[in-house]
């Protein structure tokens, strides 16, 4: 099998923060691949902008430099190279001030394609200056789309008054607001996994289900974020939007159909019956966790706080927690989120745990009865797992062996599996907004994180410190093990 490419019309992009590490790193080349699928075509126009002067073709050359460093781009892939480039410009605007917009009005002109983009690659509290911006220099069309990245807001408060600031210019239906993690292949095929099989839908529920785990461990430390993490923590940066999209994926009911409206709608149910974590629940429910030295891919790393270039630190650089909803099919379910930096291994996954069979028949047999799990790999080597206990093959009696039915996509498609950013920057070309946050689901998010944020507040309880290359702090562990179920270690 191959994957089809879906050809889309042309287009304007302009990219705030164009000379910034996620234009260079993520964008620009999420931006060639699909260039050099010929998903879109030289009509194209993409326009990155910063307050640094700089000549359009200094700008190409640095845009060059990041695709050969980040895209997998070779001197072989020269012509293609220099045809993107060809449609990639550059203007000087400052977002905090109007020198540069005239220009910017200016690079449009009157061969402006129909659907135009602004990706705000920016900090959150540039987006509503930069929206009013527009608006006053009359760049705003009925057909135009805004991006915004996470975080929205640090807490409920602010995410209320950026929307609000989003809101005066754009429709919501204009707004997109991304989160990569809902870009990748593996992701997206959770809503065909679970409404296109018939095999699913019916074990789908707190019947069937013991638990379920949910894991975005990431190996490299902080690194050059060390200023923007240390206001921000693991809860912010990757609970309160990566973990809870992916929860919602798992929990949410079936959708009236596809519309981006109705996908929406049912994740908003599952923010919305999520169990309050407070005070008085935090301290069993919650560990969070601070990396210190220790040894990642045989390598010595540094402590966290050195990392950051801080004396004392309580910032979070691992969270786990246990949630639960409040509703029909999940009562008594429980769903474990952890996630954190400098853990043993870059892994994230779905793991979908089964309960166990309701009267055992094989007493006195060898082998080992194992719970029946569906794993979802994100990454590495996106694909599924299921894992199923068999006879293993010979003479001799009955001796039972758990394998696994596993499919990668990589194997299956023969293909490349695209980039997150890749698809989501086609759907925003695309209009559709089925793996964009909606406003009123970034508040429900937030109506979730800000207690638990709080109660931690008011603890004098440090993080707890866990050895970079580990799998986090021992608290983690107890988490889950005082209900009698282990974490999946399966891949370690």
């Amino acid at each position: 099998m191959t994957s089809r490419i879906v050809p889309v019309k042309p287009f304007d992009l302009v990219i705030f923060g164009g000379t910034g590490d996620l234009a260079y790193r993520k964008i620009f080349p999420a931006l060639f691949h699909r260039y050099r699928d010929r998903q879109f075509g030289g009509d194209t126009r993409i326009v990155g902008t910063s307050r640094r002067a700089m000549t359009s073709e200094a700008y190409r050359a640095a845009i060059r430099e990041a695709l050969l460093g980040f895209a997998g781009a070779t001197s072989a892939d020269a012509e293609e190279l220099d045809g993107f480039l060809a449609v990639v410009d550059f203007v000087a605007v400052d977002a905090q001030t109007d020198q540069g917009w005239s220009d910017l009005k200016d690079w449009f002109g009157p061969k402006a394609q129909e659907v135009r983009g602004f990706y705000l690659a920016t900090a959150p509290d540039l987006f509503g200056g930069i929206a009013a911006r527009l608006a006053a220099h009359g760049l705003v069309t009925p057909t135009a789309r805004i991006i915004v990245e996470k975080p929205i807001g640090t807490d409920g408060a602010s995410a209320e008054r950026i929307n609000d600031q989003l809101g005066a210019v754009f429709k919501e239906s204009q707004i997109f607001r991304i989160d990569h993690y809902l870009g990748k292949e593996t992701v997206q095929n959770l809503l065909a996994l679970r409404f296109a099989n018939i095999l699913l839908e019916p074990l789908w529920n707190s019947n069937y289900i013991d638990h379920v785990q949910i894991t975005v461990a990431e190996a490299l430390g902080v690194g050059g974020r060390g200023a923007y993490y240390d206001h921000s923590g693991a809860l912010r940066d990757m609970v309160q939007n990566h973990l809870l999209q992916l929860l919602c994926l798992v929990a949410m009911e079936p959708p009236a159909s596809l519309d981006a409206d109705a996908v929406r709608d049912e994740k908003l149910k599952v923010l919305r019956s999520l169990e309050p974590i407070d005070a008085g629940n935090a301290a069993t429910l919650t560990v969070r966790g601070q990396y210190k030295a220790g040894a990642s891919n045989g390598d010595t790393v540094p402590a966290y706080l050195d990392d950051a270039g801080a004396s004392a630190s309580t910032t979070e650089t691992f969270v786990a927690l246990k949630a639960t909803i409040a509703n029909w099919r999940w009562s008594g379910v429980p769903f474990y989120l952890r996630t954190g930096k400098r853990l043993h291994e870059q892994r994230s996954e779905i793991v979908v745990v089964f309960r166990r069979v309701p009267h055992l028949l094989f007493k006195g047999v060898s082998g080992l009865m194992m719970d029946n799990r569906l794993t979802i790999r994100l990454q590495p080597d996106e694909g599924i797992k299921l894992g199923l206990t068999i006879k293993e093959p010979g003479p001799g009696g009955m001796r039972l062996q758990h394998v696994p039915l596993d499919m990668s996509f990589a194997e299956a498609f023969n293909a490349r599996a695209p980039e997150a950013y890749e698809r989501l920057l086609m759907d925003v070309i695309r209009g559709n907004a089925t793996l964009f946050m909606r406003r009123d689901e970034v508040q429900a998010a937030w109506n979730w994180i800000d207690p638990i944020r709080e109660a931690w507040s008011r603890t004098s309880d440090a993080p707890r410190p866990y050895v970079a290359g580990s799998w986090g702090p021992a608290g983690s562990v107890a988490l889950i093990e005082r209900d009698g179920r282990t974490w999946n270690e399966e891949f370690a």
